[in-house]
This record gives C-alpha cells, sequence and structure tokens, in this order.
C-alpha cells in the first residue's frame, strides 16, 4: 500500500505522519488488495479537516471529517473509514460467484 500525505496550511511533521500512517494501517487487515491512499489534511482558523481517498481493487473510497484538533479529526477519519471497507467488503462477499475456469462445462463460444 503506498501512503501519500499532505499538508494544507499544515506542515505534516513525522510525528502527525506516523499516527496517520498507524491509524490507517488497521484497514490492511480487512483488505490485501488495497492500491493506494492518499490523505490531505487541512488547517483553518477554528477547525481542521482531513480527508482520504482510497484505491482498492474496483472501488474507490472516500471520506471526509473535520473536528476542533487534528489528532481527533484522524481518529473521526479512521473509524468512519473502517466502516466503509467493512460494509464494501460485505457487500463483496455477498453475492460470490464461481469462476469461468472453475465451471465443469466447457465455455461455449458464441
Amino acid at each position: 500500500m503506498s501512503l501519500s500525505i499532505i499538508g494544507h496550511n499544515l506542515e505534516v511533521t513525522p510525528a502527525l505522519r506516523d499516527y496517520v500512517a498507524n491509524k490507517l494501517g488497521r484497514i490492511n487487515r480487512h483488505f490485501d488488495s488495497i492500491i493506494s491512499t492518499h490523505v490531505i489534511l487541512f488547517k483553518k482558523p477554528v477547525q481542521h479537516t482531513a480527508e482520504v481517498t482510497l484505491r482498492v481493487a474496483g472501488k474507490d473510497l472516500h471520506c471526509s471529517v473535520t473536528a476542533d484538533s487534528m489528532y481527533a479529526a484522524i481518529d473521526l477519519l479512521a473509524d468512519k473509514l473502517h466502516r466503509q471497507v467493512v460494509k464494501t467488503k460485505a457487500k463483496a462477499y455477498r453475492h460470490p460467484h464461481t469462476a469461468l475456469k472453475r465451471l465443469d462445462q466447457p465455455a461455449v463460444a458464441l
């Protein structure tokens, strides 16, 4: 998984980078096929916003959260993204299909 973290009106410190990496590391337990993760951290005079775009095979997940502190925004973002990942994974496994190469009958050409 490639992780990119960008800060707008905010310097992304190593501590902040490690905190984001640890919080989003939980997502790897659910999906093995994560292509990339793109995190944008915004600082406004009164509020902090964290956004993430998670690219998974066949789907892009996007979350945005605003809170009073950056660490609170990252915590809420990780929880929200976790719920989206679990929901997406449940939808994918709800409709299982058999691959064509696993069928007993040969495929018929049209």
